[in-house]
């Protein structure tokens, strides 16, 4: 590829979607995103910077309807989905039989099993066209699927949650030293940004503010993924979302048992050797345990653990920012590999 990345962005008016844009226009490597909007939005197109003032100056970034023949026209390479579920499904085969790569960040793609796939209720123009990009969607998380991105035509960003539980456990349940037959739990509290730009009577600030709340117990969209990448069975998972009034940030608190006796040095090792040069995985030295406000804002996922005295019982604590590690800084990282720069470009 010569020159710059040409990018756009269809959804930058929501919460990621913005900071998605943040992100592209500081990249070093990509040109002035190409700010979509849909048909449907609004009949009034606007301008990105009177939504969000912050990025205001020289003359704003303006909203341009979506236009497949204008996208090939500037020479689009690469579009962002940072819609609704049901529409990323419809739009994505159209980008992708014209050619234009795909990252989305909805959890239209995620899904490779159809008992998972169902909590969405997706009805497919064709069939047989989203069963093939089903099983062509790379699931975009790049210390585990790296190698699959730079030939990847569609990637299926994963979702916050899963983000924060997927990385504590996979490295050691690829060790094989986690008791699966004594099950994982997951503890899992987001900031009411994870729930979208739309105000619902749950995120009403009367409703968050000095509270904290479970919700979808037993339903959440992402436990699906968390099932297919970590390949556990769904009689192995607790997994339970609660609501923190705070803006954004996740803190999952993760339990499980070992096969055998472990000592805490020979946990972190397996961490560390895990992630070796991946550079947006941090590992705290026991007994620290991430925070919140150590991600906030960063493209990090912050993982710490803590071992019983019978070095049986591990208790996990991982931590990331759900609008960028969880969501757009995810996409760049993405993005990143897809086209070869430094993985750490656009997000330090």
């Amino acid at each position: 590829m010569t020159g710059k990345l040409k990018t756009a962005i269809l959804g930058a008016t929501g919460y990621s979607g913005f900071e998605l844009a943040r992100i592209l226009l500081r990249h070093p490597q990509a040109e002035t995103p190409l700010m979509l909007q849909r048909s449907s939005e609004s009949s009034a197109l606007t301008n990105l910077a009177d939504i969000y003032p912050a990025i205001s100056g020289n003359g704003g970034y303006p909203m341009q309807p979506l236009s497949w023949s204008e996208l090939e026209a500037q020479n689009i390479e690469l579009l962002f989905l940072a819609t609704p579920h049901e529409v990323s499904r419809a739009l994505v085969p159209e980008a992708i039989a014209r050619g234009i790569r795909v990252i989305d960040l909805s959890g239209a793609w995620r899904l490779h099993e159809v008992q998972h796939r169902a909590i969405y209720g997706f009805q497919d123009t064709n069939a047989a066209t989203a069963a093939e990009l089903t099983e062509k969607a790379v699931y975009g998380l790049p210390e585990l699927n790296g190698d699959r991105l730079p030939e990847a035509a569609l990637v299926a960003n994963p979702g916050c949650y899963a983000t924060s539980i997927i990385l504590a456990l996979a490295p050691l349940l690829a060790a094989g030293i986690v008791d699966r037959e004594k099950g994982v739990i997951s503890d899992s509290k987001s900031g009411v940004s994870g729930a979208g730009k739309e105000a619902t009577a749950r995120t009403h600030f009367v409703s968050v503010a000095d509270n904290l709340s479970a919700y979808s117990v037993f339903g959440h969209r992402h436990v699906g993924e968390i099932l297919e990448q970590l390949k556990l069975d769904e009689s192995e998972l607790i997994f339970t979302p609660h609501l923190l009034p705070i803006p954004r940030g996740i803190l999952s608190t993760i339990y499980v048992h070992l096969k055998l006796e472990s000592k805490p040095a020979e946990i972190e090792t397996c961490f560390r050797e895990f992630y070796t040069r991946k550079p947006w995985v941090r590992v705290f030295a026991t007994p620290n345990l991430p925070e919140i406000q150590f991600s906030l804002h960063t493209n990090y996922c912050d993982i710490g653990f803590c071992l019983a005295k019978d070095g049986r019982r591990l208790v996990l604590v991982s931590c990331v920012d759900n609008l960028l590690k969880g969501a757009a800084g995810q996409a760049v990282q993405n993005m990143n590999l897809m086209y070869g720069f430094k993985e750490q470009d656009g997000l330090q």
